[in-house]
């Protein structure tokens, strides 16, 4: 059995691969009566858009969405809705290789042990062409969820990190890596630049926050809204690791090095004056700001010769030509965004239908 589905209440199904004519998502569960239009929906997509720079694949996809169904006189009618992006500017013929040979940390032997057969062109839906449907249904689950503001940036490239002291938000739109340290911006154009003109590819790590996020959304244990955060993130081609607040760093810290402690606030709620837990304690949002970190591995599709084995079992070497990203991390901010906003509108239905 395959599943495609993400969610519990407010639920989103992808579809289409790298290669074929187009791909989407259909959203369900979306409460009726919400403003949409495609106008709400392309911002994100044109983030996420390849060909915007020479750091990025040079595939040019325009990822126009249309609204299929499910809205009416610009309305969500709270039944399914179905969107769709054309794929225009296919090269299966650049895969040739790949269909002989499988690519060493890709999908291609998983994908075929499991169902003796695989789409080769682009890797199918394997591909991070995938995640263009996630983040148009993103833009979907961020209508449900006015009161949260959702921000990601790019933290590092390459083990390359950003200084902390030099965050500027601003800077994030600014440059074609979403970094908010304009000076560790400029560092990683040559090594991006690098990794592209050696044929090689470089990982990244992102963060992503949410604020606005009251305080009681989740579930003690089986519905925990970092658990689900972590499904979420895990989910998305490419990523590796996950962490929610403090993560690993967590596991080197004492008990009250670990807390955060809380004082009265003037309306009855506590004030944190830290927040090592990422927003979230017990499973259950706390009221601060929801935070964590997503590792993306580099691309596993380089012009660097790797050695392998053809779907025959002989001994080979393979080099993917075509056009691929040299840090796949790098157009991952927007997925991460959706993918928050997905769990993010997922929890809080859940919360009004348990509670009112």
């Amino acid at each position: 059995m395959s599943f495609n589905t993400f969610g519990r209440v407010f639920r989103f199904t992808s579809w289409g691969e790298s290669h074929g004519p187009a791909l989407g998502a259909v959203v369900d569960g979306c409460p009726p009566g919400l403003a949409i239009g495609e106008a709400d929906i392309q911002p994100w997509l044109d983030k996420r858009r390849p060909g915007t720079s020479r750091f990025t694949t040079q595939r040019q996809e325009p990822d126009q969405v249309r609204i299929l169904s499910g809205v009416f006189e610009g309305r969500t009618t709270g039944t399914p809705i179905a969107l769709h992006i054309d794929n225009v500017d296919q090269r299966s013929k650049d895969y040739s290789e790949v269909a002989r040979a499988y690519r060493p940390g890709h999908a291609d032997y998983a994908y075929d042990a499991k169902y003796g057969f695989r789409d080769y062109r682009g890797g199918g839906r394997s591909s991070a062409r995938e995640t263009a449907a996630r983040v148009a249904a993103g833009a979907v689950a961020r209508l449900v969820i006015p009161e949260v503001r959702i921000r990601a940036w790019v933290s590092a490239i390459g083990g390359d990190a950003i200084d902390g002291q030099a965050f500027d938000d601003a800077q994030i739109d600014a440059n074609p890596f979403f970094c908010p340290d304009a000076a560790a911006a400029q560092r990683w154009e040559a090594l991006v630049d690098g990794a592209r003109k050696s044929g090689s590819s470089l990982g990244a790590v992102i963060e992503c926050e949410a604020t606005g996020v009251p305080a009681g959304w989740g579930a003690p244990l089986y519905a925990k809204l970092d658990s689900e955060l972590a499904a979420a993130c895990m989910s998305i081609n490419a990523v590796k690791g996950v962490e929610i607040g403090d993560g690993f760093e967590a596991a080197r810290l004492t008990g009250e090095g670990n807390a955060d402690p809380m004082r009265p606030g003037p309306d009855g709620k506590p004030i944190f004056l830290a927040n090592h837990a990422g927003g979230i304690a017990g499973g259950i949002s706390t009221g601060q700001p929801v935070r964590l970190r997503v590792a993306f591995k580099p691309t596993s599709s380089i012009l660097t010769p790797v050695e392998t084995i053809t779907r025959e079992g002989a001994a080979s070497e393979i080099m993917t030509r075509g056009r691929h990203d040299p840090c796949v991390g790098i157009r991952g901010v927007p997925v991460v965004e959706a993918m928050m906003a997905l769990v993010l509108a997922d929890q809080k239905l859940l919360h009004r239908a348990q509670v009112g």
